[in-house]
């Protein structure tokens, strides 16, 4: 993205708050964050907003801007492919309008698409990204033009012209630094990887070495994707301890898609040393990784991960694993337009594993499932068990059991669901099989995404078990009105506490509060509910304003409460409630809780929120902190609760204050002058913050923030109160907004603003 671009950015900031347009001119400053600090939840939410507000703003370099970075997130460190590739075309389609081709972010819709090709399969698109990136001319003095070339050498890469990869990448460094500029990191980590694949591992090492002070364009990323780049050069050099050292743990790689396959690759090169253990859970992960990959269609990275989980698992005398992913990459094969020597890798696999020799079983297998039940839960291999127990499964009832849940837990739930399948379904016993067997068995089709599967299964269950499975299947799919019907029906049917927990989750996320909780009133009544159903009751109680229902749910968790009838209105002590806020982020607000899931908004937050002091809001009870062990920490400790929904408005209105900070006596009058009328305030600056004397220029502590008034309070009130409590201030404080708000000196406000540096 050009230069540009940020102060356009900064512009329609700007221009958005003129027009009125607060949280919207707030939201947009973060979406670049959110994409780059992995803030998806929040990314994925706030950025389509924010485009579509953009469209009917008639804004549509707003939602050029929006729809790019809502993409970077998702093609970058999430490293979706095939299910981001229609987004991503629609999105150059978009560019090339002539009201957006301007744009100086334009370029990046181009980028984005060759990224999320080189997702789905590097080798088969790249061809179409080389076309692609060569008609789409950037010149060196544009931002965009790293970013660009690195894709171009990442794609050369992919059509196997190494050698033409390493002059296209010394070319693009070389025009740079003709006008001035330096290369990206990531243009510096794609010249590596060129030299890597063309056999150079030490001119690789150095490459790496030339880029590590270049300015990356994910600077949140670069430490860890330099360290799996540099672990994988230095395995390949063989220089292990280093690359053992340099390689991010897993804790950190974990939570990176985009560098998943690297990683394997390094480890798959260090896993024969006394320094990485080739262990069960590695193969867990690994995975869980090629099943991530299945559902972004990642097609190559599916591909690349199994085959090295599968030579991972040869290394461990782990034959049943190696074999399954042999099946799962010559299935995602399928999928690439390009295979290669895929065919030929997947052969190798399949041989390898016939030539290896699994572990004797620790007993006769008559008395393996009485070993499973005795070994140690923390030390014990489940790999290993897979294999002992496979000759039983599907023949013996308990061994099934142990044999199928463990490959669920492994990641190879299809595996378990097909032996449960024929064992239960195929006989024609599951209408009368023990419900725990179906519950299984329903766990394991939901987690292999055999939905269909699970339908059929469900048509020869008794009712109750019937719509059971069948509500699973709608909570797991979020399908939250059938859920609801099925819970219902299960619970009708005598399905018992299960039911009702599942109709009511599946009612209150259809809206309606009231009913769910009267169907763990019920759960209550008989004697069956637990804690989290006490509490989760007195929650939806809360928000449907049934008091009854919440003095019930309190007076069975042991929380006394002073009212005996209506609304609970009481002093409980602070909380902290976390609010979202415009730019997706979330905001943590001092409030006085009223009730066991209420509280009263304390802190005056500025315009453009859907909240502010004065609201009654309800609350999730269940604790998002831990209270601290110390005495003296629980002293400070303020209990967070996430917000549920808003219960009633105060109506209240925030007038924004700034200037230079009074003395402290000032402040102290000022302070009990606001609370006498009970005017929420809140001092959002810090130390700091300093203003500009306006003569002689010295740097003076400043202070702003936020006044809240009630609804009846009127705008006037407000101006007239805060002249009179700072009149004798030796330096003046502003209030613009107020003042043009009531058009009382507003020259006067703009001179102290201009003034003072505000």
């Amino acid at each position: 993205m050009d230069v540009d671009i940020w102060a356009w950015v900064g512009d329609t900031q700007r221009q958005l708050h003129e027009a009125g347009h607060t949280g919207l001119a707030m939201a947009i400053g973060d979406v670049p964050a959110q994409a780059l600090e992995g803030r998806y939840s929040q990314l994925d939410v706030l950025a389509p907003a924010i485009a579509q507000q953009a469209e009917n703003l008639e804004l549509p370099w707003l939602e050029f801007y929006a729809r790019y970075w809502h993409l970077i997130g998702r093609v970058g460190d999430r490293a979706q492919g095939a299910v981001a590739m229609a987004d991503a075309e629609t999105l150059v389609e978009f560019a090339g309008r002539e009201d957006v081709r301007d744009c100086p972010a334009a370029p990046g819709a181009v980028i984005a698409l060759a990224v999320a090709q080189a997702n789905t399969d590097g080798p088969g698109y790249a061809a179409e990204r080389l076309a692609a990136l060569a008609a789409h001319e950037v010149e060196p003095e544009s931002l965009a033009f790293s970013a660009v070339a690195e894709q171009y050498v990442a794609a050369l890469v992919d059509a196997g012209r190494v050698d033409e990869a390493i002059t296209h990448a010394e070319a693009a460094v070389a025009k740079l630094g003709a006008v001035g500029r330096e290369a990206s990191w990531e243009l510096g980590a794609a010249s590596a990887r060129a030299l890597l694949a063309a056999g150079r591992a030490e001119d690789a090492l150095t490459a790496l070495a030339a880029a590590a002070d270049f300015k990356p364009d994910d600077p949140v990323a670069k430490e860890h994707r330099d360290g799996v780049l540099r672990a994988l050069v230095l395995a390949t050099l063989d220089r292990v301890q280093e690359a053992v050292d340099a390689l991010p743990d897993l804790d950190v790689v974990g939570d990176h898609p985009r560098d998943w396959v690297e990683w394997a690759h390094a480890i798959g090169k260090l896993a024969g040393t006394a320094q990485i253990t080739n262990s069960w859970q590695l193969g867990r992960v690994l995975k869980q990784w090629v099943d991530y990959f299945a559902m972004m269609g990642g097609y190559r990275a599916r591909v690349e991960l199994a085959l090295i989980a599968g030579e991972l698992a040869v290394a461990r005398q782990g034959v049943w694993q190696a074999r399954s992913l042999a099946d799962i990459a010559e299935s995602a094969a399928g999928e690439l337009k390009n295979p290669g020597d895929i065919a030929e890798r997947i052969a190798a696999l399949r041989t390898a594993a016939d030539g290896v020799t699994p572990q004797d079983a620790p007993g006769p297998e008559a008395e393996l499932v009485a070993y499973f039940d005795a070994a140690d839960g923390f030390n014990a291999d489940p790999e290993r068990w897979v294999g002992w127990l496979a000759p039983l499964s599907g023949q013996d009832l308990e061994a099934t059991r142990r044999h199928t849940t463990t490959l669920g837990f492994l990641g190879f739930p299809a595996q378990g669901a097909d032996i449960y399948w024929t064992m239960l379904v195929e006989s024609g016993d599951i209408a009368t099989a023990d419900p725990q067997d179906v519950s299984y068995l329903t766990g394991l089709l939901m987690e292999a995404r055999q939905d269909e599967r699970l339908e059929q299964m469900a048509e020869r269950l008794p009712a109750a078990q019937r719509h059971l499975a069948l509500g699973r299947l709608h909570r797991a799919r979020e399908r939250w009105e059938q859920a609801a019907a099925e819970g219902e029906a299960a619970a009708d049917a005598g399905a018992g506490a299960e039911a009702s927990r599942l109709w009511s989750s599946a009612v209150q996320q259809n809206g309606d509060n009231a009913k769910g909780a009267q169907i763990l009133r019920a759960l209550l009544d008989a004697g069956d509910a637990e804690p989290e159903d006490v509490w989760r009751m007195i929650t939806m109680a809360t928000a449907a304003e049934d008091w009854e229902t919440v003095r019930a749910g309190a007076a069975q968790v042991g929380m006394p409460l002073q009212s005996a009838e209506g609304p609970i209105e009481e002093e409980m002590g602070l909380v902290r409630v976390i609010l979202p806020a415009p730019d997706g982020s979330q905001r943590a607000v001092i409030s006085l809780r009223t009730g066991p899931a209420t509280a009263r908004l304390a802190i005056p937050q500025p315009p453009g929120m859907d909240y502010n002091a004065g609201d009654l809001v309800v609350f999730d009870p269940q604790l998002l902190e831990p209270i601290p062990e110390k005495a003296e920490d629980q002293e400070n400790f303020i209990p967070p609760f996430a917000a549920v929904s808003m219960l009633r408005p105060g109506g209240y209105t925030s007038w924004f204050f700034d200037g230079a900070a009074p003395s402290e006596a000032d402040w102290t009058e000022f302070n009990e002058v606001l609370a006498e009328r009970g005017w929420p305030m809140w001092v959002y600056s810090d130390e700091n913050y300093t203003v500009s004397h306006p003569t002689s220029g010295e740097r003076l502590q400043g202070v702003f923030g936020w006044i809240a008034v009630p609804p009846d309070v009127t705008p006037v009130e407000v101006d007239a109160l805060l002249d009179d409590a700072t009149e004798r201030w030796v330096h003046p404080l502003a209030w613009l907004d107020l003042a043009k708000a009531v058009d009382v000196e507003v020259e006067r406000h703009e001179r102290i603003t201009k003034e003072y540096g505000l």
